[in-house]
Formats: C-alpha cells, sequence, structure tokens
C-alpha cells in the first residue's frame, strides 16, 4: 500500500464500491482511523468495507452514533465500527474497552478518533473523507 492514496467519488455508491475494493487490500490485525465532518462518508465508506468482508450487506450498516459499537463478522475479520463523536473524556472512553477488540482477527474502523491522542498514535491507516460537491467526496488514505 502507498503512503498516500487519493480519490474522488461521486456518489454514495461510488463511495461503497471504492469501500468494497479497499477491503481487498486491508487484513486485519487493523486500526484504522476515520477522519471527516458530519456527513463526510464515513459510515457510507464502511458500507463498503463490511461488504468487501463479507461482514455485513451495505444496507445492514448504519452509525453507531448512539450505540458506539456495531460488530460485523465475517469469514477473515471481525470488523468493529466505532463513532467516538459522543464521547468527550477519557474515562468515558476507558468504558467502552476497545483495547478488549484487539484480537489477530479485527479491524477497528474508529469514528472521531482524531479527538482523543492515543488513536492518533497507535492507528495504522488513516482514511479522511470531504466534501468536494453535492454527492461528491475526496477520500485521501495514508498508511504508517
Amino acid at each position: 500500500m502507498s503512503a498516500t492514496n487519493q480519490i474522488v467519488t461521486h456518489s454514495p455508491e461510488e463511495t461503497i464500491a471504492y469501500g468494497r475494493s479497499l477491503a481487498a487490500e486491508l487484513s486485519p490485525p487493523l486500526f484504522v482511523l476515520l477522519r471527516g465532518d458530519l456527513g463526510a462518508g464515513k459510515t457510507t465508506l464502511v458500507k463498503g468495507i463490511a461488504e468487501g468482508f463479507q461482514a455485513a450487506r451495505a444496507d445492514d450498516v448504519t452509525s453507531p452514533t448512539f450505540t458506539l459499537i456495531h460488530e460485523y463478522r465475517g469469514p477473515a475479520a471481525v470488523l468493529y465500527h466505532i463513532d467516538l463523536y459522543r464521547v468527550d473524556t477519557e474515562r468515558e472512553l476507558e468504558t467502552l474497552a476497545l483495547d478488549d477488540l484487539l484480537a489477530p482477527s479485527s479491524i477497528l474502523l474508529i469514528e472521531w478518533g482524531e479527538k482523543f491522542p492515543r488513536f492518533e498514535r497507535e492507528r495504522d491507516i488513516e482514511i479522511t473523507l470531504e466534501r468536494v460537491g453535492e454527492t461528491s467526496r475526496r477520500i485521501r488514505r495514508s498508511a504508517r
């Protein structure tokens, strides 16, 4: 995987398709930081990644804003889609026991992880989604 990779998608369907193709390049264990404003397409990208790992259908992947963690089990990996938007303190973060999710077969896909410096240090890959139009998104991927 190259150090930095960039693509522009022009619809939610293209973002999902990119997520599917991205899944082929990812292998557990992995810690992925997903960055982007509200509505940038982070969950849409996860829909494609989950499909790529045969862990869930895109329609079954929803934002974990209120439940904080969604788990999707596939034959090759267990995906944990984590949303820290509503988590504000280290103490709240500790109650999620994210370290317990780390396993040889797990991929943690964390939204809003940049709120906690630890995740900036520990991440393997960072994916940034940015709106560049009504339905277009610039997706930048950088690895350590």
